[in-house]
């Protein structure tokens, strides 16, 4: 009885990110080879061609690979035919474990053509373990060089990313440069707007989706872009406390490419998220969206340990400011009367038996800060100094960058120092060294520019803080917002009896002059 052929898939896999660019193998040029194989072998015949273009052959978990497993459990397919191992998979543990278990427990044969390994005769030779671990170690070198050209494209602030930040789109002339999306970029505008004059960040994103505007995820997706997010269910489609926060934070609104944020160990390891002092930073980059004058306002609210209110009207400019001055919670906001009045949390959440009310109306709140500081302006010749002096006093976020980045400095040296004990020790070779001391040469530079810059950077202007500003346009505060009070306020402590204590961002040596109002 003659035998009938063999059902045969045909395998061709082409890496975009593992160094297979030869035209030799185009994913065209393999199936022409296996096709070719299959007319001279009589024995074997083609029922389908599984590709999978664009897949690391690190990582089993590819679409067409994983639906030729499927239809080999089925019976569908009796042999698996590829170009050579390299094709079917590169790291070497997994490839073989299907070419020695799970392919003869599902009774497949496997051929690689310019290999020449056929399991139809017999073991496998003693090569093609070797093989294997070469063609991983293959992925790895070929992966470190990825890498280290990524992070030099990085440390130019040259964009490597996937997907442009919200705001901005990738030149279509240059794509490792961004350019402002203009519809996106008015949505981050009016996000700083927002925060800026006292909406909380939740509060902003339930009106963006009141008023119908997509997320950063679904307007990329609206305007075609095949985007995925790993830290987001893949079904939410609307604003969230979370993204409002990120847009907040992120420098590159400010024209500085901010990239590198997370680190990944092994070649198909999880990611790390760094520290932020190690991400790479470049600045000036591209055209920003956020002027700097507003970026530092919203970055002192952010800063302060101070809630942004959440209410539709009325936004108040004391919210997170405010303690009871004998239990130390935070005041809550009241309305009774048509008037707003600010009690004690405690008492309004557990009742007397914890704290007394508190009560503080907030139009007499508001009537001896602004007596205060327009005192105190009154009072004092040198604007300028006083200013200044505030603005020292003013808490600055990440005042331990400098000696984390001494640090990672100090451990680059090390790194640098244990590679060239390595070579000489003969445990790697020069070429090895070499890229190594060029990776690390480059890092220590970019370091090194962001501990210069810390070191150089000139303190924020004093006369651009909001309050200042009005002084010398009027000579006098007339009304009191909440960029004015995180300049000049550290915290309000309220006692029964209406008695307030108020902690200014101002030197020790012009407060007498409060004290004698």
């Amino acid at each position: 009885m003659e035998q009938r052929p063999l059902p045969t898939a045909l395998y061709c896999r082409l890496s975009r990110e593992d160094g297979d660019r030869m035209e030799s193998d185009s994913i065209g040029n393999q199936r022409k080879l296996l096709e070719e194989y299959i007319e001279n072998h009589p024995d074997l015949t083609a029922t389908e061609c599984y590709a999978d273009d664009g897949y690391t052959g690190t990582n089993f978990q590819r679409p067409a690979f994983q639906r030729m497993l499927r239809d080999m459990e089925s019976g569908c397919i009796r042999c698996v035919l590829v170009k050579d191992l390299s094709r079917f998979g590169r790291d070497y543990i997994e490839t073989g474990r299907y070419l020695e278990r799970w392919l003869p427990e599902h009774g497949v044969r496997f051929i690689a053509v310019t290999d020449n390994i056929d399991s139809a005769r017999g073991a496998y030779d003693m090569m093609m373990p070797l093989k294997n671990l070469f063609n991983t170690q293959y992925a790895r070198d070929i992966s470190q060089k990825v890498k280290s050209a990524l992070r030099a494209k990085q440390q130019r602030g040259e964009f490597i990313g996937a997907f442009a930040s919200y705001g901005y789109c990738k030149d279509p002339q240059n794509h490792n440069r961004l350019v402002i999306d203009p519809p996106a970029a008015e949505v981050v505008r009016r996000i700083f707007t927002l925060f800026e004059s006292g909406m909380g960040k939740l509060r902003i994103a339930r009106q963006l989706n009141e008023e119908g505007i997509p997320c950063p995820s679904e307007y990329k997706r609206l305007t075609g872009e095949k985007y995925r997010n790993n830290h987001r269910l893949a079904a939410t489609t609307y604003w969230t406390y979370a993204t409002v926060h990120r847009i907040l934070q992120n420098e590159m609104y400010i024209g500085n490419m901010e990239q590198g944020r997370d680190d990944r160990l092994q070649m198909h390891g999880k990611a790390k998220r760094k520290e932020r002092w190690q991400w790479t930073v470049v600045s000036g980059t591209h055209e920003p969206i956020i002027e700097q004058d507003q970026w530092r306002r919203v970055q002192t609210l952010l800063n302060t340990n101070a809630r942004t209110p959440d209410f539709h009207q009325s936004i108040s400019p004391f919210a997170g400011f405010l303690k009871c001055g004998d239990c130390g919670r935070a005041m809550v906001r009241t309305a009774w009367g048509g008037k707003t009045f600010y009690t004690c949390g405690s008492y309004k959440r557990y009742g007397a038996s914890v704290c007394s009310k508190h009560y503080i109306a907030n139009d007499a709140l508001t009537k001896v800060i602004l007596d205060d500081l327009n005192q105190l302006i009154a009072g004092v010749e040198n604007l300028r100094q006083l200013a200044q002096q505030s603005a020292a006093k003013r808490p600055r976020p990440d005042a331990d960058q400098p000696q984390k980045l001494e640090a990672a400095l100090q451990r680059l040296q090390r790194r640098r120092r244990s590679a060239y004990e390595d070579y000489q020790d003969a445990l790697i070779s020069k070429e090895d060294y070499l890229r190594c001391r060029a990776d690390y040469d480059a890092q220590e530079r970019a370091l090194q520019a962001q501990l210069d810059k810390l070191r150089d950077s000139a303190p924020d202007d004093p006369l651009a803080l909001p309050w200042v500003k009005e002084l010398l346009a009027s000579g006098r505060l007339t009304e009191l917002d909440r960029p004015t009070v995180a300049a000049a306020i550290r915290v309000i402590r309220v006692y029964e009896g209406n008695r307030i204590e108020i902690d200014y961002l101002f030197p020790e040596s012009y407060r007498a002059l409060l004290e004698g109002r």
